[in-house]
């Protein structure tokens, strides 16, 4: 096997889309930061009451058997967006970008897969080990936030290598298609076969639209929703649906187009995502009641414990030795720049799990309150610690980053396109 760099230097078009689609994420990120902090404020106040009957309200038809609480709503319906972002953003990676090529793929894939197998382990070391563990929640430190990850780097990360942003990217991406599986199999219940076999029918028809190059919302949007509905009944979490119509959606774009389908939608509907929708969520979600369980009980919990351990120690240990081993069996060697303390400092930013770790939480304990509080206050403690320690290591590299950045950034003939990508050894 030859010997052959990763983590290269994106291509100038993939570097176009992926500063684009950062930019929108680490807006939305501060969002996100700023809902979970007014919910968890709200939660404790005088006023608690009032928050937690917010979310309980209950709206929607009740003959289609959507009369749902807000917070479910917000959970079923608004994540079920931001999941069709990752398909789009799967799709994309899968198709054209970093995962498209084998070798270039491998490692970051073997490290998410580390990332999501390690903190899922001690999570159930810690649950099986101590008394009145539960393993139901194992799929909760398995996920990275990427909003909340590129908030953490707009303030510690600036200058972070656009390679290096791209394998963040990578990560989340791949998590967050692991995640959704686990939800599927592991946390959907009341399996229905017929409202099952009608949703994968709107997706073939979904599916073979997009390679009749159909373009009509007027086709789309109400073909979305009843898909959505159909997956909602079945039994499986309706947020399924929103993947699974991203991954159909055609990547490629034909001559004379100027986007791709999928790059359309994410760019039309990836800033409702980032900058609504998952902070909504996360208002509903993150408002954890410590009134009456306070915050020593609440984080001794084994439930609490492991979630901890899992995503502070559990996802820089298994991304870390997911990239290093696969690497090494493919005599892959990092490009020039970046080095595997850098990979350290990603896998610790990884380790901040909030959006789809609050999902899998509520799914896992909904009818137990007291680890449902527990599992949410261990997220939103185990996030800001990987966020400070992934603060601190971005820091000290970051004269170095500042270095790479000079030189990547760097655009002399004001044109518009960094030097780098016009010099004769880019071409």
């Amino acid at each position: 096997m030859e010997q052959h760099e990763i983590l290269v230097r994106p291509s100038l078009r993939e570097r176009g889309w992926l500063v684009s689609y950062l930019r929108d994420e680490t807006v939305g990120g501060i969002l996100l930061i700023v809902a979970a902090a007014i919910a968890l404020v709200w939660a404790n106040s005088p006023w608690g009451d009032g928050y937690l009957e917010l979310i309980d309200l209950q709206v929607g038809p009740e003959s289609l058997g959507l009369n749902l609480p807000l917070g479910v709503w917000a959970a079923d319906g608004l994540l079920a967006i931001f999941f069709f972002v990752v398909g789009l953003e799967l799709k994309h990676e899968l198709v054209v970008g970093s995962l498209s090529k084998p070798a270039q793929a491998i490692v970051p894939a073997a490290a998410a897969i580390g990332g999501m197998v390690v903190p899922a382990a001690i999570f159930v070391a810690v649950n099986v080990s101590m008394d009145g563990g539960s393993t139901r929640g194992w799929g909760i430190p398995m996920a990275t936030d990427i909003a909340f990850a590129l908030a953490v780097l707009a303030v510690f990360g600036r200058r972070l290598p656009v390679a290096l942003r791209a394998f963040l990217l990578t990560l989340a991406v791949v998590d967050d298609l692991g995640a959704i599986a686990v939800i599927a199999i592991f946390y959907s219940d009341k399996f229905s076969l017929p409202w099952f076999l009608a949703a994968i029918a709107l997706f073939v028809l979904y599916a073979v639209a997009q390679k009749m190059r159909w373009t009509s919302p007027f086709f789309y949007v109400p073909l979305a929703l009843l898909a959505w509905y159909f997956t909602h009944e079945s039994g499986i979490h309706a947020t399924v649906a929103g993947v699974v119509l991203g991954l159909l959606t055609r990547v490629k774009s034909d001559p004379g187009e100027q986007e791709s389908p999928a790059d359309r939608l994410a760019h039309r509907i990836h800033p409702f995502s980032a900058g609504i929708a998952v902070p909504i969520f996360a208002f509903m979600a993150a408002g954890v009641d410590l009134r009456s369980i306070g915050i020593d009980s609440a984080l001794t919990e084994p439930v609490a414990i492991g979630i901890i351990l899992g995503l502070v120690l559990g996802k820089p240990i298994g991304v870390f030795l997911g990239a290093w081993i696969t690497a090494t069996f493919t005599r892959a060697s990092l490009a020039p720049g970046i080095a595997w303390r850098d990979i350290s400092a990603i896998g610790v930013l990884a380790g901040i799990g909030f959006t789809v770790a609050l999902l899998i939480a509520e799914l896992g304990y909904e009818e137990n309150l007291l680890l449902l509080e527990s599992s949410k206050l261990a997220i939103l403690v185990a996030s800001l610690i990987a966020a400070i320690l992934a603060g601190i290591a971005l820091t000290l590299r970051g004269r170095h980053y500042a270095a790479i950045a000079a030189v990547e950034e760097a655009d002399k003939d004001n044109d518009g396109i960094p030097d780098v990508y016009q010099e004769p050894s880019a071409r």
